[in-house]
C-alpha cells in the first residue's frame, strides 16, 4: 500500500518532515490556513486543504482518502485539540489503514524543575495557560489512539531552530538579537532536521502509545548561544543585559519562568535515532556554513 501522510498545521517542522517523506516517494497531504500558502504547498506537490480554528475541512472524505498515517502540529484552541474538536468522528470512521498517529507538542507541559534533570516519566506541572492546553490535547490524542487502536507517539518539542529565519544567526543579521543573561537559566533546544529524523524513526516503529523528548544533548543558557552565533558571524555579539533590569514582553518574561534540563535518552535507546546536531554548536556551524 502507499504510504500517505495527512498533516494537521503544516508549519516550519512539519514542513521539513513532509519534505523529507516526499523525497522518499510517500503522498503527503494536510492543512493549512491561507490560500497562498495553500498554492504554494500544491506546487510542492503536497495536497493542500484549508482549515481554521471553527472551520472544517470542506470535503473531508476526499481529503483523507487512502491516509496511512496522520500527524498534527496543530496547538490547542479554545482550551482543547481544534483538530478532534472539529474532526474526531470523521477520522474516528475512517481509521482503517491508519498505522501511526504523531502529535508534536512541548517541553512547556513538565513546567519548571529550577534546573533540574526530567525525562518522559516526569509528570506534567504545566505552569502557563497554553502548556495547560497542551497536557488536555495530549491526553485527548492518546486517548483517541486508544480508542481506535492506533499507536499514538507524542513528540515533546523545546526551542526549534534552523535555516531560513528559525535561528540566532539570522536575528543577529537583522538586527533583533538580545544577549538576556538570567545566571543559572538554561534552555532546551533542537534542530529542525533533528525533529524530522526523530518522527520518521518513529513511524518505522509504530508500537503502543509512547511519549518521546526531542531535544539535543546540551541545555544552554541563552546568551552563551547569541554569543556563540556572534562569533560565527564574525561580529561582536550584542551588549550583556541583566535579565532583572530587561525590557521584555510579558511573552518573552515567561520563557524565563522555568527551568529544566531535559534528557533524549528515549530516542535514543528505543528509536535508534542519532542526533546530527548534537549542541547548538554543530547546528549554528551547518547553517553559518550555508550562508551567502
Amino acid at each position: 500500500m502507499h504510504q500517505h501522510l495527512f498533516c494537521f498545521g503544516l508549519g516550519y517542522s512539519a514542513l521539513v518532515i513532509a519534505r523529507r517523506l516526499l523525497a522518499d516517494g510517500w503522498r503527503v497531504s494536510g492543512t493549512c490556513r491561507g490560500a497562498n500558502k495553500a498554492e504554494a504547498l500544491r506546487s510542492e506537490g503536497i495536497a493542500a486543504h484549508l482549515l481554521d480554528d471553527d472551520q472544517p475541512i470542506a470535503d473531508f472524505v476526499a481529503a483523507f482518502d487512502g491516509v496511512t498515517h496522520l500527524m498534527s502540529s496543530a496547538p490547542p484552541a479554545n482550551g482543547h485539540d481544534p483538530v478532534l474538536a472539529l474532526h474526531r468522528d470523521d477520522l474516528a470512521a475512517r481509521v482503517a489503514g491508519l498505522q501511526w498517529i504523531g502529535y508534536l507538542s512541548t517541553v512547556g507541559v513538565y513546567g519548571d524543575h529550577q534546573g533540574g534533570w526530567i525525562d518522559e516519566t516526569c509528570p506534567p506541572k504545566p505552569l502557563s495557560k497554553s502548556s495547560k492546553q497542551r497536557v488536555v490535547a495530549e491526553n485527548e490524542w492518546l486517548e483517541f489512539g486508544r480508542e481506535v487502536g492506533v499507536p499514538t507517539h507524542l513528540f515533546r518539542l523545546p526551542g526549534i531552530y534552523g535555516p531560513g529565519e528559525r535561528n540566532q544567526l539570522s536575528t543577529l543579521r537583522a538586527g533583533r538579537a538580545k544577549r538576556i543573561v538570567k545566571p543559572g537559566q538554561v534552555f532546551n533546544r533542537i534542530h529542525v532536521d533533528d525533529i524530522a529524523s526523530t518522527v520518521l524513526a518513529s513511524i518505522a516503529r509504530p508500537q503502543g502509545s509512547e511519549i518521546y523528548n526531542v531535544c539535543d544533548d546540551e541545555p544552554a543558557p541563552a546568551d552563551q548561544v547569541v554569543a556563540y552565533a556572534a562569533e560565527l558571524l564574525g561580529v561582536e555579539p550584542p551588549p550583556a543585559i541583566d535579565f532583572e533590569t530587561a525590557d521584555l514582553s510579558p511573552f518573552a518574561r515567561h520563557f524565563y519562568a522555568e527551568c529544566k534540563r531535559v534528557r533524549n535518552d528515549r530516542i535514543k535507546q528505543e528509536l535508534g535515532v542519532e542526533l546530527r546536531y548534537p549542541t547548538y554548536r554543530e547546528g549554528l556551524r551547518a547553517i553559518a556554513a550555508a550562508l551567502d
